[in-house]
């Protein structure tokens, strides 16, 4: 493990995880772990960016992902501003940069951005001097969203290096599972990717993965399995079986669960359908760390907004 203590933080922006080191991902962990502390705390707040000022900047809908940068900004005694696109120039035909730049204008210090069109947060970043954090950008990346994974399960089992983490379901359309497999191998998982061939995205085990469409291969020696919705929305060339039969076939049961491991940690990022990923007996039991996972996001993003924040540049 790098010392993350005398490790200085020089990028101004996340934007991927595809772009950080070992070493910064460990650091961002490292950071999140010393705020998870304060979210146990009577009075939640720490003035870290006191004086800093916030915006949560969303093309796409959004809950957790945006309430908990919003909380993570509060608590870190920043001022917040949450751009409602649907009701912003946006509508009059204003563009990504020029958003941006009148945003900054305003003398804003981090923009937290989401959107529909992969590589759009990259565009923005290299546009304006404030920081951009990726908050999803179309199928490219989620990394703040693989950063809490990564943490929930490093402290549900102490460590990432060889375990063996399965990612089932919509692989195709998931910026989720982009973000882990990036962030999980850098820190020596191994990972396998199990779905439908139709939700399989040609070339992917050159992201250093194993590929297989037999789920009970896939659950069968993993420690973790991180289980993907279903992104009905973003199906345009009717790639998905129905619901019926994904649950079937790849849907994670309590009969399943049998014959993994243990202590198998069960996770996924949200919304959950259930019945069709997993049951709800899986969602809401002993091995499930779906709500710690959205307590922990708080944490993770108070780790990233401060680390971008205090940026040697």
């Amino acid at each position: 493990m790098v010392n993350e203590k005398k490790m200085i933080w020089t990028k101004k922006d996340l934007l991927g995880l595809e772009y950080l080191s070992k070493e910064e991902i460990e650091h961002i962990l490292y950071t999140a772990a010393s705020f998870k502390e304060v979210t146990t705390r009577q009075i939640k707040k720490v003035p870290a960016l006191r004086g800093k000022t916030v915006v949560n900047l969303f093309y796409e809908p959004s809950t957790r992902t945006r309430i908990s940068f919003e909380l993570a900004a509060k608590r870190l005694s920043a001022d917040v501003i949450n751009v409602a696109v649907e009701s912003s120039s946006v509508r009059k035909g204003e563009t990504l940069i020029d958003t941006g730049r009148n945003i900054e204008a305003l003398k804003i210090d981090i923009i937290v951005v989401r959107h529909d069109c992969s590589g759009a947060p990259n565009i923005l970043a290299r546009s304006v001097k404030a920081s951009v954090v990726n908050a999803g950008d179309g199928w490219h990346e989620h990394p703040t969203q693989a950063l809490l994974d990564i943490f929930t399960l490093k402290s549900k089992l102490g460590r990432i290096e060889d375990l063996s983490v399965s990612i089932i379901g919509d692989i195709a359309h998931s910026r989720v599972a982009r973000s882990n497999i990036w962030g999980l191998t850098k820190l020596g998982a191994k990972v396998t990717v199990c779905a439908p061939k139709t939700l399989i995205p040609e070339g992917i085990e050159k992201m250093g993965v194993k590929v297989t469409n037999d789920l009970d291969e896939a659950i069968r020696e993993a420690d973790a399995i991180n289980v993907l919705r279903m992104q009905l929305e973003r199906d345009t060339s009717g790639a998905f079986p129905t619901k019926i039969d994904f649950f079937k076939q790849y849907g994670i049961s309590e009969e399943r669960l049998k014959a993994c491991k243990k202590g198998i940690v069960v996770m996924h990022p949200g919304p959950i359908n259930r019945g069709v990923e997993m049951s709800s007996g899986v969602a809401d039991g002993q091995n499930s760390v779906i709500l710690e996972q959205v307590t922990n996001g708080i944490a993770v993003r108070m780790a990233v907004l401060y680390l971008v924040a205090h940026a040697k540049r």
